[in-house]
This record gives C-alpha cells, structure tokens and sequence, in this order.
C-alpha cells in the first residue's frame, strides 16, 4: 500500500462537509503565535527535570490526622505519611516496584495498596500499620490482578476489581480482613470489566460500573454483597452511563453520561422515581466525582478544552459555583479525596509553567494548603516555557486543538526547530498542563506542539470514534497538520521538525515516518505499535479486546490491520529513529520494539533501540526516567540542530 506525502495528504482531502463536529472555538492565526522577548531563556536542567517527583495516589488515615501518599522521593514510587496540617514526610515502605491504590482500613489500623512486579501491571493487594511495621502481600496472587479498593464497613471488607492472566474481562469482589477474595459477578464477556464505586445500604450492597473496555458503553449496576444478585440501574445500546459516587442509603448517584448529546455531562440520578437533576449542559465534558459529606453538594470536573476546573453543585438549590483554584488543569486526586470530616478535598493543580502538585482545598474557607513540593527548586514558573492553546483546520475542516510551547527570545525567520508530540491512547488527550518533555524541549530551542488529534477524548462521541478502523489515517493528517500550522507562524524551518510519541503517540510516530517520509527529519518512539497483527497474537487479554473494539481481528479485518500498521509503511522511513521499551511491557511487547529495529537496521537506517529491565508501559525507575529523557534530547540535538 503506497505511502501518503503531505501534498498528498492534503490534496486528496474528503470534502469539507465531511468534517467532524466539535465544539465551535476560533481558528487561531499561525502568525499570533509569539515567542516571549527580553525573558531568560536558559535551558532547565534535565537532570532536574528527570528527577522531579511525580504521584501514584494519597489517601486520608480513618481519623483524618495524616495523608499518605505514593511518591518517588527516592527514585521509587513508595509510601511515605505526613501530618495532615504539614510535616516533614515519613517513609512507611520501601520497595523496587511501583505502589499505588492506596485505602486506609475502616478501622485506621492499616494502609492497604497495590503493587506489582517489573512493571507487569498483575497488581496484588499489600497493607502495612499506619504507623509503620512489616508489609504483607494479602492476595499473593501472580496470575490474578486486584485493584480498584473501594472501603467497606467496619468489618473490614473492601470490594475490588479482579482479573485472570487468561481473560480479558475483570469481576466485581470483596476481599475480607485477612485477605480471602471472593468475586461476586462471572462476567463472560471479554470486552467487559466491572469496576466498584460505593458501598450501600450500609454494607449489603456494592454500586459498580460495568464497563466497555474502548469506555464507549458503561453501565451502572446494583450487587449485592453476600450473593453477587446483580441488577442494573442504568444502561443503553452505545451509551455510557458512569457512576462515581452515591449517597450512603444508594438512593442518589452521582453519574457521567453522553445520553442524548454525545458529550459527556454529569447529573445526579435518583433511583427511586428514575429522574435526573442536571447541571447546566456545556459544550466541553463534565465529570461527576463526589458528594460531599454533608450530602449537599456534587464535586464536578468540568473542561474547557484543555484546561479543566473544579465545580460544586449545589444539590438543592441547583447553583453551580467553582472552586478557587489557579487556572490548568485541577482534579480531585485519591481513591476518596474527602477528609473524614468533609471539611477538605485534596486536589492536583498543575500548569504549564507550573509542575504537578497536591493541595488540600478548604470547603468552607475556599482556600488551598500545598501538601507536597515534588519539584525541583529550578523548576519554578519564572524559568520555565509558557504554553499557547491553538485551533487549526485540518485536511477536512475538522477543528483540531493544540498546545503549543514556545521558548523565549526566537526570531520569526523560518529557521527555529520544532517537534510534534502526539498523544497516547488513542482514547487520551492533550491537556495544558506541566509536560516535563515540552519544558525540556522548549527551554532549548524547540517550539512543541501537541495537537488533539481525532480520537482524543473531551470533544464528543463523533471525533472519539472518526479513527475507527482508520488509524494512522485521519489521525496522522491532524498531526502532520499540526506542523503545517508551526511552518505557517513563521517560525519554524520545515527541514527541522522532529516528531515524539509514546505508546499511540510512538505509534504516530511511526506511522509518520513511514507514510509521510519527508515531513519529520527525526524520530523517537517510546514503546510505540509497528504490527497490529503480531500486537494481537502477543498483548494482554484485556488489550485484545481494546483492539477489537478499534481495528476488528486480524482474521476478520484483515485489510483494515494492513492499513493501520506502520509495517506496511516503515521501509519508506528515511528520517533517524531512536526507540525505547519497557522490557515487561504487557500492553505494547518487547517484540514491537525489535521488529522495528531489526527492519531498519537491514534496511540501512540510522536506527537505536535501547531495552529497560523491570520496566512496564512507561518508566518508573528514575535512573530510566533520567535516562530516557537525555536520550530523546540528545538524539534532537544530534539531528535538528546545525552542528556547533
């Protein structure tokens, strides 16, 4: 199948009636883009940026005194508890694998959270004493993953997600206080996984969604807890009704749904009469989260674009009145982000120019705590590069949203590198927020861009689903889109684009050198797909059936698995290509690394394949974290920057 060029791209659009509808915004001048004059425009140090913290969860202690939270102070994601007014940090676990879910027991006495082995994503379930002590392995169960703790009542109880190594579908069950797990529902379907959200009924039932593994279709049903009866609330052909908290007697559900509109809003739905109360309908998505304790407001998340903000709702009054809170991006953070006394929430804030942090957000006093400081001094907002959110039109005329990163101080000249960064997923999206790769990037040189290609989420159930069956298709052309609208600024010389992605975004990647040969001068792929087909012989049970749900079956499809895999393409591939992998990668194999490798390197390309052991989809270790990053860096450097 012959490779598409730009020209190509763009000549042989489908007519402008064709595009796919989104939200209106204005299309952005290319030339409005600025790069900021007279600021200090000195790269930031990838060694700080590499060994910035991140977060793998917090949780509340049952007494509401402390916090704890998953962080890799040490270069590990482990546990460490401070006060819940500040204090300096104690580490209560220390282990070489990434822990996370955490859950403090109903009765205070032990912090409950997952962990698996190398990155392998079979999550256990583990607790320690909240006051430190020895760590125990609950489950201890190598072809079986736990996860998603939902507390139960004070008999100790905890309901669960639960998946065998050999199926794609996970069941709903409850752990007991030594660790038995009984799984309640028998889900037959592997396109399905059931999910808890709440006790009710003060402990006689369980509230789960159950839901598609594309997200496309979630239903919300009732289980009870001693037999497994399940009946369902909530559910309708290709529509996703999402619970995600309820009121102790189950009689009001918080719920996210695209019912009608085909964009996701958030309501509250009451069991008992089957009616709805909505919030206000936006064009952007909302998400249900929590009621507060007092039972008198819903905690929504509600986009705009790419930034997001939090929203109470007033429940009986129907007011809806935003939290105080820095623009970005602002979620509720934690497996319950309420304090046990309802008075707090803990929250991620995070923009571009401002790394991810944990606050705690006063409901009463609208006024927020910082609980962490994961960044390094030097990356401070005076230092580092600021984001622009842009609207183009792409091939078709479908709008398509992108944050740009722009460095300081560049001339408007045509001469400027750049480096498209594709998405993950496809079901993901790009948000204006801290994107250490972006600050890395820009703060030596580099305009980014970051566009939302369709299929990302947040512009509606059509532009979710225009990549059905067409990935690396209209995909690709929203992303090589996004460099035309870099050229067109003014800025950037079209000789010296690079593209990055990682996981869908390294798919891209590939996609683009190989279909689109002359756009990119350089590559790098992070644990990128190559082969559909060899994807599906060698991935997760559950990922199949993510795979179905996208391209059909290599036997069923076969034309569309040719179309869509960068193997048909990537011997047209001119551009230098370095690639990373995971070693335990279960949901893009090792294989996909090696066989991009080993076909460029016959083929005669400059071609560099580095493997990390005991590492997953993504890295968790910082040494690899670090390492990873110099690399991508360095290997721009080398190929889009004239030689010193």
């Amino acid at each position: 199948m012959r490779y598409l060029l730009l020209g190509v791209l763009l000549a042989t659009a489908v007519p402008l009636g064709a595009q796919v509808r989104t939200p209106d915004r204005p299309v952005t001048d290319p030339r409005s883009l600025a790069s900021p004059a007279g600021s200090v425009a000195s790269p930031v140090p990838l060694e700080d940026i590499g060994t910035s913290r991140g977060m793998q969860g917090v949780a509340w202690s049952a007494d509401g005194k402390h916090l704890f939270v998953s962080t890799n102070l040490t270069g590990r994601y482990n546990i460490w508890r401070t006060d819940a007014g500040g204090s300096w940090p104690l580490q209560l676990t220390q282990a070489d694998d990434t822990q996370s879910g955490l859950l403090a027991s109903a009765d205070g006495k032990y912090l409950y959270f997952e962990q698996d082995v190398g990155g392998n994503e079979y999550t256990d379930v583990y607790r320690v004493p909240v006051d430190g002590g020895a760590v125990e392995n609950l489950t201890n169960s190598p072809d079986r993953r736990e996860g998603n703790l939902v507390a139960g009542p004070a008999d100790g109880r905890v309901a669960l997600s639960t998946k065998l190594k050999s199926e794609g579908q996970s069941n709903l069950a409850v752990m007991d206080a030594a660790g038995k797990v009984t799984v309640l529902t028998r889900e037959a379907d592997p396109q399905f996984g059931w999910t808890p959200v709440a006790w009710i009924e003060n402990g006689r039932a369980i509230l789960a969604n159950r839901d598609r593994v594309d997200y496309r279709v979630s239903e919300v049903w009732r289980v009870d807890a001693a037999t497994g009866a399940a009946t369902r609330l909530l559910g309708r052909a290709e529509t996703v009704y999402q619970a995600s908290d309820a009121t102790a007697d189950g009689r009001s559900i918080a719920v996210t749904t695209d019912e009608g509109t085909g964009q996701m809003h958030a309501g509250v739905y009451e069991v008992a009469g089957a009616k709805w109360r909505w919030l206000k309908r936006s064009p952007w998505g909302q998400s249900s989260r929590v009621f507060t304790r007092d039972g008198r407001a819903l905690i929504v998340e509600a986009s705009d674009d790419v930034r997001s903000a939090l929203v109470s709702y007033d429940l009986a009054s129907r007011a809806e009145t935003p939290l105080a809170l820095p623009p970005g991006a602002n979620y509720l953070f934690g497996t319950d982000p309420r304090s046990p006394d309802g008075r707090t929430l803990t929250v991620v804030h995070t923009g571009a120019d401002t790394p991810v942090n944990l606050l705690t957000y006063d409901l009463a006093t609208g006024t927020t705590r910082p609980v962490t400081q994961l960044a390094i001094a030097s990356l401070n907002p005076a230092a580092l590069p600021k984001s622009q959110v842009v609207t183009y039109k792409s091939f078709d005329g479908t709008l398509i949203t992108a944050v740009v990163t722009i460095p300081a101080n560049l001339k408007r000249d045509g001469t400027n590198p750049a480096i498209v960064m594709p998405h993950g997923g496809p079901t993901g999206r790009a948000e204006d927020g801290y994107n250490r790769y972006a600050a890395a990037f820009a703060s030596r040189g580099y305009i980014t861009i970051q566009p939302n290609f369709r299929g990302s989420t947040g512009y509606g159930k059509a532009f979710q689903n225009a990549n059905y069956k067409d990935l690396g298709g209209g995909d690709l052309k929203d992303t090589v889109a996004a460099k035309a609208f870099l050229v067109a600024s003014g800025y950037v010389d079209p000789k010296r684009v690079g593209i990055f992605g990682g996981s869908y975004g390294g798919f891209m990647t590939l996609m683009a050198l190989g279909r689109t040969p002359d756009e990119f001068a350089a590559g790098v792929q992070w644990f990128g797909i190559i082969n559909w087909r060899t994807m599906y012989r060698d991935q997760d049970e559950v990922l199949k059936a993510y795979q179905r749900g996208l391209l059909g079956t290599p036997e069923t499809d076969p034309k569309v698995y040719d179309a869509a895999s960068p193997l048909t393409y990537i011997r047209a591939a001119k551009a230098p290509l370095l690639t990373i992998q995971g070693e335990n990668d279960i949901r893009v194999p090792r294989g996909q690394a090696q066989e991009v490798n080993d076909i460029l390197k016959a083929k005669g390309n400059v071609v560099e394949t580095v493997f990390y052991p005991a590492e997953g989809h993504g890295f968790q270790k910082r040494e690899n974290q670090l390492d990873s990053l110099k690399r991508t860096v360095d290997w721009f450097d080398r190929y889009l920057k004239p030689a010193a």
